[in-house]
């Protein structure tokens, strides 16, 4: 029997995620390529086995989200986040990895990734993580999340008063892991008045993403330790 709490496919949509996965286990990725077909709104548009064509993939087709493996044959994927960001500025990576500590997830944060996968999790998860991201959240847990930050430090901050009072709270929520839907729910906002903060944080602290911006604010003081 399916089910229920699955992930059901949804409508395509007139732009769906388009991912390219970097995996060199074959069947492994063929076991997602099959997977993705069931979802119209997600687009595999490329699927390879190394960094080097990987890096080569995302120029060509400019994905959505890059799923990397973090452990590839020619490198470390959480080191190649950098250069793949430098070939594709809009694509934002999830590493799939088969364990994860705070140190990781640090590592993640610090090169501009947008998250975290455990390979040993669901099917639904991934999809659910695809559709988070493509929604300009995170994907990182967040007991994780809250360690990494720690390890990252901060110090005295310049930007502290140009950031109003609200900014501060909803950028202490995406600290914790919060998505859109939640943030508004505690600070009893509307969807669009949040997407609007964020976008302001993202300005004043010259950051290109909601990962980059809690980094920032976490190395210079901005945020209390959790």
């Amino acid at each position: 029997m399916p089910n229920p709490n699955s992930p059901q496919p949804m409508p395509p949509a007139a732009a769906p995620i388009r991912v390219l996965l970097v995996e060199d286990h074959k069947m492994v990725a063929e076991a997602l390529g099959a997977a993705f077909e069931e979802f119209p709104e997600i687009d595999l548009v490329a699927s390879v086995e190394s960094l080097a064509d990987g890096m080569i993939a995302a120029e060509e087709h400019s994905p959505d989200i890059v799923l990397l493996d973090r452990r590839l044959p020619d490198g470390d994927g959480i080191e190649a986040i950098a250069g793949f960001r430098a070939v594709s500025p809009s694509s934002r990576v999830l590493v799939l990895t088969g364990d994860a500590n705070s140190a990781i997830v640090a590592r993640i944060l610090e090169v501009g990734g947008a998250g975290l996968l455990l390979k040993s999790g669901l099917l639904d998860e991934l999809i659910a993580a695809i559709r988070t991201i493509a929604a300009g959240d995170m994907v990182i847990d967040p007991e994780l999340l809250s360690g990494a930050l720690a390890l990252l430090g901060g110090g005295p901050g310049r930007l502290g008063p140009v950031l109003t009072l609200r900014e501060r709270q909803v950028l202490g929520l995406i600290a914790e892991g919060a998505g859109t839907d939640r943030i508004a729910e505690e600070l009893r906002l509307a969807r669009n008045t949040v997407r609007n903060h964020v976008q302001r944080i993202l300005v004043k602290t010259g950051t290109h993403s909601k990962l980059e911006a809690v980094v920032h604010a976490r190395k210079n003081g901005l945020l209390e330790r959790p």
